[in-house]
């Protein structure tokens, strides 16, 4: 255990203060703190015009500018502990970031799939990499993430902080010194706060949508079996018309069959009766007729007996009929039986159309998905959410 810990304060010590990793190129300030060469003189980069250079561990104070010198000891040391990691990584780092893998920020050459994202570093790690911020205490505050793409998008891009306030009043993300700059006296809040609310907000909004979705599901469901009902309903009725139509059909041709038998019957006696008539009004003309040749030979004969004997025995032959009963029409038709059916037909039709429009009054099935002015408000949201994606 002692070895160990003192593994773990060697590890520290060989740590760079700024970046947290192990030194490269390391160089010592007189104060006797050690950094990367890199890292010192970005840091020193912003002291430049005030002349004074502070330590960025004890911030001690340096003028002028201190001269920058590789610490050669350090530097083995460094690198020697740099290949031990490495070569006690887990298999797992031994393969290559895919296509769809984060890439190790530190990995030169291969870049390796990064395990972690620290957000405080803004760095993502492989698995070797990733070591000190288990073993080196200085790195235990850090906050560590499942590896993450677009860390860069959690920066500030003026000050090159972390987001981690919410500005409810321009409704965007801020580091801590955008609170004293152009957000200054705006409603702040931590990230994580803000994080909390809108949870809830969207819980409730979770639990909002799910009854709708129930609700909709439930007017799904009577929808399809009103559907069914109604399907079936009209096929019955479909099946019952037709039943109707056909028997009406055979009904008709029925009662035409009985209509035409009757006229042809009165046909068939009034004609007998006119038939049986004017035989008797010709036979009647016929003797009428000889009776008249005999009449007319007789007024020619010269005999005054002859003519005697012979007109006593003649006689004019009975009439047959009485010519004052007998009405002939010379327009003669069957028009009041045509004008019946005509009369027939036209309530028949009558009735037809009062029926049919009753039949289309039968209610119907009538929707119309009108979304609430919520709803709506929420759609609109989601529609503008997704375009500024």
């Amino acid at each position: 255990r002692a070895q160990h810990q003192a593994a773990l304060k060697t590890q520290d010590s060989l740590s760079c203060p700024i970046c947290l990793d192990l030194l490269k190129d390391p160089v010592t300030i007189p104060c006797g703190h050690s950094f990367c060469l890199g890292c010192i003189k970005d840091c020193w980069a912003g002291d430049d015009q005030r002349k004074v250079y502070s330590c960025p561990q004890c911030r001690h104070t340096f003028t002028p500018r201190p001269v920058l010198n590789k610490n050669t000891m350090l530097a083995e040391l460094s690198e020697g502990l740099r290949k031990t990691r490495l070569q006690a990584a887990p298999p797992a780092a031994d393969s290559p970031a895919g296509s769809g893998g984060v890439e190790c920020d530190i990995c030169t050459g291969t870049k390796y799939t990064a395990v972690k994202s620290c957000l405080m570093c803004l760095l993502s790690f492989c698995e070797a990499h990733i070591q000190p911020h288990y073993e080196i205490p200085a790195y235990k505050k850090h906050k560590l993430v499942d590896a993450t793409v677009g860390l860069q998008e959690k920066i500030c891009s003026l000050h090159d902080k972390l987001f981690e306030i919410f500005c409810r009043s321009d409704q965007t993300l801020l580091c801590y010194l955008c609170t004293m700059d152009e957000h200054k006296g705006h409603d702040t809040i931590s990230a994580a706060a803000e994080r909390a609310e809108e949870q809830k907000q969207l819980v409730e909004s979770q639990r909002e949508i799910q009854e709708r979705i129930q609700q909709r599901e439930k007017k799904v469901q009577e929808l399809r079996q009103a559907l069914d009902t109604l399907k079936r309903s009209a096929q019955a009725a479909v099946e019952d018309s037709e039943k109707i139509f056909t028997e009406l059909i055979q009904s008709m041709e029925r009662r035409r069959s009985e209509v035409k038998e009757l006229i042809r019957a009165q046909e068939k006696t009034e004609l007998s009766l006119a038939e049986d008539l004017l035989k008797k009004l010709e036979q009647e003309i016929a003797d009428l007729r000889s009776r008249d040749a005999e009449l007319k030979q007789l007024s020619q004969t010269e005999d005054h007996i002859q003519f005697l004997q012979s007109y006593q025995s003649l006689s004019i032959p009975s009439e047959t009929a009485d010519l004052a009963s007998i009405n002939v029409d010379p327009h003669f038709s069957f028009e009041d039986i045509r004008k019946a059916m005509a009369d027939m037909r036209e309530k028949v039709e009558g009735i037809y159309e009062k029926e049919v429009k009753r039949i289309s009054k039968v209610t119907k099935i009538q929707t119309v998905l009108i979304p609430d002015p919520k709803t709506r408000e929420e759609l609109l949201l989601c529609k503008r959410h997704t375009q500024t994606k």
